[in-house]
């Protein structure tokens, strides 16, 4: 199962690497936002797309931002996993929302649910602050290994670096970065950030539970619950994906643009920020406002873009059909944890 599961990542991997760049980026945001809902930070595309062009007011769309710059801190230290480079993927995390508690190991006692007051009605007590920075060393040196089935290894760190818990808050989000740093680390994707997290998001007990049994010395719910959530996540990846084409292919059939002219570039940046502002597309494209304001303008009378607030001066404009896309994915990914998936 577990190389079953590894193949069809590396193929879905491959598969998307050849249609389009922009998938990258959606597809490290959908993960971002799925790690995110397993711990109950939820956010609907707009609001996300809102918070990474710093234009939102909602708190855990703020969040999810930290755990995609998280989620791209562990692919670009990929060649160089080691306790560093956990570090620096806690600090991209939560260093704008938690600033005390980065750039080191936890000093102090925590513990899995119970009471705030004590541990001793908790599910689970994490090892003892000062054995962190061993347990972490070791840990790491474990998933330097190459000589291990890449997602077996995966999973034994996930669960060993969430049993450490070598943080005071984001234990979870920076495990699951780990993981895809892991997978990038160990070429089984080279390309996208396969949204595994979404397949775990998608049984929830499993997941929680495989953890306890791997705590408890049985390795095999583990190694069933990722061979699981990577064909989840590799189906509801391939459909986000599909759905997204036909959105550019019907993009493409109203508006008659060269390759090389800025409403066609502009349509392409949609995919991977489907909210904009004029500036940020002037930028983006490196066109002046005059000739970005323009391409915004013939978007909009086509059905592609349409005003999603700001005023008259600081306007802002979404691509509507792709923001549903979005929401679509996660509200398939969250069905397994009984939850809404938010929206607007």
């Amino acid at each position: 199962m577990l190389d079953d599961a590894t193949s069809e990542l590396t193929r879905f991997d491959a598969e998307v690497g050849l249609v389009a760049a922009p998938f990258s980026a959606i597809l490290l945001r959908t993960e971002s936002a799925s790690s995110s809902e397993v711990e109950n930070i939820t956010s609907s595309a707009k609001q996300l797309a809102l918070a990474e062009i710093g234009e939102s007011g909602s708190g855990n769309a703020r969040l999810v931002v930290g755990n995609v710059r998280a989620m791209t801190a562990a692919i670009d230290l990929a060649d160089r996993l080691d306790v560093d480079s956990v570090i620096r993927m806690h600090e991209a995390l939560l260093e704008h929302h938690a600033p005390d508690i980065v750039g080191r190991w936890r000093d102090q006692q925590v513990w899995i649910g119970g009471g705030g007051l004590s541990p001793h009605r908790a599910a689970f007590v994490p090892p003892h602050a000062e054995r962190v920075p061993e347990l972490m060393g070791d840990l790491m040196s474990f998933s330097q290994r190459t000589d291990l089935p890449v997602l077996a290894q995966v999973a034994i760190a996930h669960a060993q670096f969430e049993t450490i818990h070598p943080f005071p808050d984001g234990n979870g989000r920076t495990g699951r970065a780990l993981v895809q740093g892991m997978l990038r680390a160990g070429r089984v994707t080279r390309t996208v950030t396969v949204p595994v997290s979404a397949g775990l998001l998608s049984d929830l007990p499993a997941y929680f539970g495989a953890l306890t049994a791997y705590r408890d010395g049985d390795l095999m719910p583990l190694f069933e619950v990722f061979s699981e959530a990577s064909f989840a996540a590799v189906r509801n990846g391939r459909r986000l994906v599909a759905e997204l084409q036909d959105v550019r292919a019907r993009w493409e059939s109203v508006i008659a643009a060269r390759v090389d002219s800025s409403v066609y570039r502009l349509m392409s940046d949609l995919l991977r920020r489907p909210v904009t502002t004029t500036r940020i597309a002037a930028a983006e494209l490196g066109v002046s406002i005059v000739t970005a304001q323009n391409g915004i303008d013939r978007l909009v009378e086509a059905g592609v873009l349409e005003q999603a607030g700001g005023g008259q001066r600081y306007r802002r404009w979404a691509a509507p059909e792709v923001l549903q896309a979005l929401d679509a994915f996660a509200a398939r990914a969250a069905r397994g944890t009984g939850r809404v998936a938010p929206s607007a």
